[in-house]
This record gives C-alpha cells, structure tokens and sequence, in this order.
C-alpha cells in the first residue's frame, strides 16, 4: 500500500483534507492498496463470522470502528479481538468497517463510528484546526515507511532522488519530507519530478509512470519481495528523528472520550489483548485474519504479519504507548516550514489514559 489539511473547514471539506493521508499516508500508499478491496459490507460480515457462533450472554453494546483503507495487517489486533470473543468479554458488539466517502476522520468526529484509524499526520493538521480527534494508541511503535524503488533504478540515497520521478498523492509535506532527507546529503529536491498517481496501485506505476514512492515495506515491500520484485527502501525514520512518528494510530472523538470513558477503556482492553495475541502467535493471528476477510492474498497475510508482528510494541512497555516528544517533534517541524498555522497542543492530541494497565 502507498503511503493506510483552517478552522473555516467544514468536515466536508475536512474529509478531502484527510483522505489525503489515509493508510498511513493515504492514496494507495500504506498497506492494503495493492490487494482487491472488499466491499464495506462484505468487510463487516466477515469481520462478525466467528462473533455469530457465540451467544452473548448478556446484552452487548454496538460499536462501529472505522479502518483507514483496506483490511491488512496493520488491522490485525482489531480482527483477532473480534474473532477471539475478546470484544464480546468487555459487553462489545464490534463491527469493522471500511471508511465511507467523507473518510474515517469524518466518521469519527461526526459520531458515525466511536473509534478509527488514522495516522499522525492527518491527526496533527486536524487538531491545529480545532478538529477534536484523539489519538488512543499507537498501532506501531515506530515509523515502517519510506521511499520505495526498484533496485534496477539505483536509488540508494536520497540524493538519487535528482532526476527521478515520484509518484505520490499530491500533498505538500511530500515534497518537504524530501527536501528534508535530501539537503542533508547535498540533494536538490526541486530536480526530481513529482507526479500524483492518486489510489494507482504501487506494482503498476512503477512499471508505467513512476521510479519511486511513499510505501508501507509491511505491506508493498512483503508484497514486492513475494513477487521477486525487491525493493531499495529508504525508511524515514533512519534518516531525521522527526519523522519516527505513529502512523497508523487508533482515534476517538473528545466527545467519546468525555461522555463514554469506560466504552474507551473497555475497547482498549480487548483491543490490547487482540495486538498482544498478533505479537505473541503471528501466524495464528494471520489466519484469523485471513478468517474474517477471506478475499485477502493468504501467502502476503502471513508473510507480512511475521514481518509486522515484533514491531506494534518494539522497545515500548506495553503495546499502544505513545509520548509527547514523538507528537511534538513532527509537529514542531511542520510548524517550522508553515505546514501548520499554529503550534500543536501535543499534550492534548493523544492520551495514554485509557491502555490497560
């Protein structure tokens, strides 16, 4: 998948803002992209099989969790905790869903689904204005994405960037992420050609328009190497501490927060178990997967979960941990180069509050 933005906006508008960086980055570039995407329904109906076995015993609360693109293994922990009866323990009916039209972000604010994924970036252009999402818990402890080529492209540095094309989503922090892994080296980012291949899928436009992009390796770069297409990857993280940032998060609405702390608290907690279970049992938590989505590539699904599994809580001390500096350190630099109107109130994006203890 390639890489799952005044205070005048309406969520309308809002929502174009942010679809820009659904999926991690949004537009066909984080995990899931390259797989056919099942429809919304058929998504919710997988995703209840196992839960229908079960006769709850007592009357569960519905609720609605909106992805950020297609289901893949960045999702995984949601799925285990539906399939494993973990959400119907904590009295929750839980029922996934993929983003609608006006996006996830949307949906989340609006109340039309109590919790969703979203990434830091979206999160931090929408909270400067005044947008009242929550980020809840970090899904991976730190930044998988990068640049992602060809070997036969040679591109090995940013610098290698000169004279290439990328293919994005159209986005000004693009452009800035580039500058600012290339000047370092002596790059010159106004030399490489910027062209927005939208939702294309990675595998073709690279082979038709594109020499490089914004991927999630957990998902493009397994996928890539399944075909015996390897790829030079660039992750950011390895080259400025800012952009070690959470990306994919999960969220909620201030609202949620304040009028149903122990709805928050309850889907954490079954939620946790779900991603512990992914980082404990990979292959199992895979075929779970692979379970209430069916249409996904098995061979992918697994290869990417091993991959995925030992990093949704890396050196954190518990799986969803988040911390100040990382949101303050993303933010302040995008403040510094204007892609901000005002310093982020880090503190009050994201809360630690409601991870099981």
């Amino acid at each position: 998948m390639t890489k799952n933005k005044k205070s005048q906006w309406g969520l309308t508008a809002l929502a174009v803002l942010l679809t820009l960086f659904a999926a991690g980055c949004g537009g066909g570039n984080g995990n899931g992209s390259a797989s056919p995407a099942p429809s919304p329904e058929t998504t919710a109906s997988a995703g209840a099989s196992a839960g229908a076995a079960k006769a709850p015993s007592r009357e569960l609360k519905p609720i609605k969790v909106a992805l950020d693109w297609t289901p893949n293994t960045n999702h995984t922990g949601l799925y285990v905790a539906k399939e494993l009866g973990y959400y119907e323990e904590e009295g929750l009916d839980v029922n996934i869903v993929q983003p609608g039209a006006a996006g996830t972000d949307t949906m989340v604010t609006s109340g039309e689904a109590a919790f969703g994924i979203g990434g830091q970036e979206g999160l931090t252009m929408a909270r400067v204005q005044g947008v009242p999402l929550v980020s809840i818990a970090a899904i991976i402890q730190h930044n998988t994405s990068g640049f992602a080529a060809p070997k036969d492209r040679n591109i090995k540095s940013p610098k290698d960037f000169e004279g290439k094309t990328y293919g994005g989503w159209g986005s000004p922090t693009e452009e800035a992420t580039m500058k600012a892994i290339m000047d370092p080296l002596g790059g010159d980012v106004k030399k490489v050609k910027q062209v927005n291949i939208g939702e294309a899928d990675y595998f073709t436009a690279i082979k038709r328009d594109i020499d490089f992009a914004w991927v999630f390796y957990a998902w493009t770069g397994i996928e890539a190497e399944l075909r015996g297409e390897p790829l030079d990857m660039l992750y950011l993280q390895d080259y400025a501490p800012q952009f070690d940032y959470y990306t994919p998060v999960l969220t909620t609405s201030e609202k949620e927060i304040a009028e149903r702390p122990e709805e928050v608290r309850a889907f954490l907690k079954a939620t946790s178990r779900g991603y512990q279970y992914a980082i404990d049992h990979p292959e199992e938590a895979a075929n779970l997967l692979l379970k209430a989505v069916p249409d996904l590539n098995k061979e992918l699904v697994i290869a990417s979960q091993k991959w995925l599994s030992p990093r949704y809580a890396a050196d954190a001390p518990r799986w969803g941990e988040q911390k100040e500096e990382i949101w303050k350190g993303f933010a302040d630099w995008m403040y510094g180069l204007k892609l901000l109107d005002k310093p982020l109130e880090a503190d009050k994006a994201f809360t630690n509050e409601y991870l099981p203890k």
